[in-house]
């Protein structure tokens, strides 16, 4: 009877675990509470273009559980580095803004940047085709602002309502957690073949923006729409912008695969790297100013989160310069607890009613409050405020500040009425008092329908090799989908934008290109929101926009740039000496790479450590290759494999190649064409002969005509 009490109990308890698995199959939506949800495409508002309601208790509820997921590590931008530096303005922004910091060109800001990949986890590698954060905490004398963006103007979702969703769909499969840090999977591919807004996102994340070559080779964005707000409480949109001084450079898919392998930190070190031998990264801030009177004179909504204003139609001005010029002590207490929060703004700069921006802010204090333990977050040193803190918060985990006094409450007598109320005179923040009359609606604005228009304009505006590179992501991303009717839809998702576009993608995966096989809802349910507008066949009036390309980036530096110099014993030393003398003065780096580690003897017996071997680094972690002459250096390597490899490598990347004198003679063992028919291939006698060619070449840093 005993053995067959304790079977029954075994019984029980299966039962009681089948009772908590669900399958979702032709059931209705709910909340967790089991309220049947009407509309999980958008966020309660007032008036379709309205701001978000804070009664949205769906919306609320789906953010708050996504934003607990995971603990400690964020759920999305896990995977960062950061730096501190200083911001400091141009010329005084007061025309448009209070913002103290905007005012005096004299006046050096602290920040901290924190760089991140968005779908990856802690471990995974930086050189994931992803989006890339750039957020940037600037310590004013008036509070923190947090200008948290990205590497990209646009995002994939019109209304924070979808961001669950997304996060969900792009992260690794639940049921075998694969792929990690890699969109190339069905369920990825599935949302987003049904959600078109996405449509200009994905070519953004498909083009070769989303494998930037270093942090410091990206553009940042806000996204947003944002307010500036001057003394005399008027409002003029705004638009940021992060621009490098080093041009927006990135890294072939083949080579950024080899390089996770190789370094999966290459881009965190390339950061810590530089700003220890003192090549300080710099962006200059970029704004775009709209009026609020020519809120509505676009072909797009101003407040559609996967839109961007072009270039052509309100230029970028360029305020001021960031720069960051020292490393974390210690990443665990700066890089990984940074507290990041849209909602921190200051006096002189507001919010929008865009609704991913009106989620935002409740979702990054929610997500702040979880991870880092408790209300407290804002005074661990590296989020805590250079402006003095004083109001009636008190308690709590991880408590810091020791409160004098009786008094925790306003108004007061007690205390003397303190701390008080500031009047704007007195810089108190007031919100921009923007009049909104509209009824409670879950809609979307019919200005925000056009999902494909930008969409071409990107694809348009991109050169040969970037439009062929972005090609063949879209081939190694949906050859990945093993769901064939996911691959079908994305095609005519792509037919919408470009249909030369749709038709290589298509060739590549072996179908046809066909119309999109239903209609493009914002609801996929049976039971479809009946107010459902189908996506517009709108068209932008620019066709190009040069701002767009990364081939009409800057190209006239050097600076930072790694070169590889491979030698063996018997390598000649002036012509290694001379190179290395003129390509440092113009901020390059040059690292010897030899057949093995310790001293490489020159042809006149001097002696010259090697940094690498061969069996240590490969060419994917440089940008360029210079091979000196000596006969003997030469015969030793082009006998070696590794070192064939290593040039051939580099040829197929597209990186400038220098030889010099019997140098030559090693390219002849390889891919590398020698009969001046490639540019970016440099072979002279003398090294002074090869200098402007090569540092010309390096500058352009890839010959993209190669692949």
């Amino acid at each position: 009877m005993a053995t067959k009490k304790k079977n029954s109990n075994i019984s029980s308890k299966q039962i009681n675990l089948e009772t908590n698995k669900e399958d979702a199959a032709d059931e209705f939506l709910t909340t967790n509470h089991g309220v049947r949800i009407n509309d999980n495409q958008n966020s309660l508002k007032a008036g379709d273009r309205g701001p978000t309601l804070l009664e949205d208790f769906i919306m609320r509820e789906k953010i708050t559980h996504f934003d607990h997921e995971r603990i400690p590590e964020r759920v999305v931008h896990a995977r960062g580095s950061g730096a501190h530096g200083v911001f400091q303005l141009y010329e005084s922004m007061s025309k448009w803004t209070k913002a103290g910091f905007l005012q005096d060109p004299k006046v050096e800001t602290p920040v901290f940047v924190r760089f991140s990949t968005v779908a990856g986890s802690r471990g995974s590698t930086d050189l994931a085709r992803d989006v890339r954060g750039f957020a940037v905490k600037f310590y004013t004398d008036e509070g923190v602002f947090d200008l948290v963006g990205n590497n990209m103007p646009v995002f994939f979702i019109q209304d924070a309502m979808k961001f669950p969703d997304l996060v969900h769909a792009v992260k690794p499969e639940p049921h075998n957690e694969m792929p990690q840090a890699s969109a190339a999977h069905d369920t990825f591919w599935d949302f987003i073949s049904l959600m078109p807004e996405s449509a200009h996102m994905i070519m953004w994340v498909m083009s070769d923006r989303a494998i930037p070559r270093s942090y410091r080779m990206m553009e940042g964005f806000g996204v947003h729409t944002f307010r500036f707000i001057n003394e005399q409480n008027r409002s003029t949109f705004v638009k940021f912008h992060w621009k490098p001084l080093l041009g927006v450079h990135s890294v072939l898919w083949d080579e950024a695969q080899i390089i996770s392998g190789r370094d999966p930190d290459f881009h965190r070190r390339d950061l810590w790297e530089a700003i220890e031998t003192g090549a300080f990264p710099e962006w200059e801030l970029g704004i775009q100013l709209i009026p609020e009177a020519d809120e509505h004179k676009f072909e797009f909504d101003l407040l559609d989160p996967t839109k961007i204003v072009p270039e052509e139609l309100v230029p970028v001005r360029r305020v001021g310069k960031l720069t960051l010029n020292r490393n974390p002590d210690n990443f665990f207490a700066e890089t990984e607890q940074v507290a990041f929060h849209v909602g921190h703004i200051v006096p002189g700069i507001d919010f929008s009613n865009d609704p991913l921006l009106q989620g935002r802010l409740f979702s990054y204090l929610d997500t702040q409050l979880k991870r880092l333990g408790g209300p407290n977050f804002h005074e661990i040193p590296v989020n805590r405020s250079i402006a003095p803190v004083h109001n009636n918060q008190r308690d709590a985990q991880a408590r810091q500040t020791i409160n004098t006094g009786r008094v925790s409450y306003e108004p007061n007598s007690l205390a003397g009425g303190c701390p008080f109320q500031a009047s704007v005179k007195n810089g108190g923040f007031a919100s921009f008092q923007e009049r909104v009359d509209a009824s409670k609606v879950r809609e979307r604005s019919a200005s925000f329908h056009d999902h494909f228009s930008q969409a071409t304009l990107f694809f348009n505006s991109q050169s040969e090799a970037e439009q062929r590179h972005l090609i063949n992501a879209l081939r190694f991303e949906l050859g990945k989908v093993e769901v064939q009717a996911i691959r079908k839809r994305m095609i005519g998702i792509l037919s919408k934008i470009d249909a030369g576009l749709a038709s290589a993608v298509a060739e590549g995966l072996g179908l046809p290109v066909t119309k999109p096989e239903r209609p493009l809802n914002q609801s996929f349910g049976a039971d479809t929101n009946p107010k459902s507008v189908q996506p517009t066949d709108a068209s932008s009036t620019i066709e190009v926009s040069e701002a767009l390309s990364m081939e009409n980036t800057v190209k006239d530096s050097i600076k930072s740039r790694k070169i590889a110099v491979l030698i063996a014993d018997g390598f000649n030393g002036d012509q290694v000496s001379v190179a290395k003398e003129t390509l440092l003065k113009q901020g390059a780096v040059l690292k010897t790479v030899a057949p093995h580690l310790g001293a490489v003897l020159a042809a006149d017996g001097k002696a010259l450590p090697a940094d690498f071997s061969f069996f240590t680094t490969a060419s994917v972690l440089f940008d360029a290759v210079y091979v000196p002459g000596g006969s003997g250096s030469v015969e030793t390597l082009a006998q070696n494999a590794d070192a064939i490899e290593f040039v051939n490598e580099a040829y197929k990347h597209c990186k400038a190649i220098c030889s010099v004198g019997e140098g030559s003679k090693l390219l002849e063992e390889t891919r590398v064409p020698t009969d001046g028919s490639d540019r970016t291939i440099i072979i002279a006698e003398t090294y002074p002969d090869a200098n402007n060619g090569f540092v010309k070449a390096i500058a352009q840093h890839r010959n993209w005509e190669r692949g």
